[in-house]
């Protein structure tokens, strides 16, 4: 699929699909994060977009559709680790949480930027350590090694 082609679609379709994504999801701002996904997946993949196979419009659907089932996957696994993780209100202290915070903190001004950057990678963005590797585009076994490193010092430091 061209470029001009691409434009056309998206003009064509963009609000068709927002109406369907904002009558699935029933918020607006979800449709529009929804739909602006939908269409970065699409421009991606429009090279392997095949015409024997549906139109252009059923394609898109079908992409908006997986974007759709994929955030209602997330949603369903935060709400499942939310639960998992609760604590009651009478159990929480926001004094020993901002103190775990700044121990937290400290522990991790240890670190020299590379554990630091590793350590965000695989629990802040969640990143498993073979996309850390592809993202900072070095061997899994430093990356491993950093990690483990980094983990280490943390627990040494916390402990």
């Amino acid at each position: 699929m061209r470029d001009d082609e691409f434009e056309r679609l998206y003009e064509a379709e963009a609000a068709g699909l927002f109406s369907f994504l904002a009558y699935r999801t029933g918020d607006r701002a979800l449709a529009e994060d929804l739909l602006a996904d939908a269409f970065e997946r699409a421009l991606r993949a429009r090279g392997r977009f095949d015409r024997r196979r549906g139109s252009q419009k059923t394609w898109l659907y079908a992409i908006a559709l997986n974007c759709l089932r994929d955030h209602a996957r997330r949603v369903s696994a935060e709400t499942r680790a939310f639960e998992r993780a609760e604590v009651s209100a009478t159990e929480f202290d926001p004094l020993a949480a901002v103190e775990h915070r700044d121990e937290l903190g400290r522990a991790l001004a240890t670190l020299s930027g590379e554990e630091r950057e590793a350590i965000a990678l695989r629990f802040g963005a969640d990143l498993t350590v073979p996309e850390i590797a592809k993202v900072l585009g070095e061997p899994l076994t430093t990356v491993e090694g950093r990690v483990y490193r980094a983990l280490r010092k943390l627990r040494s430091e916390l402990s």
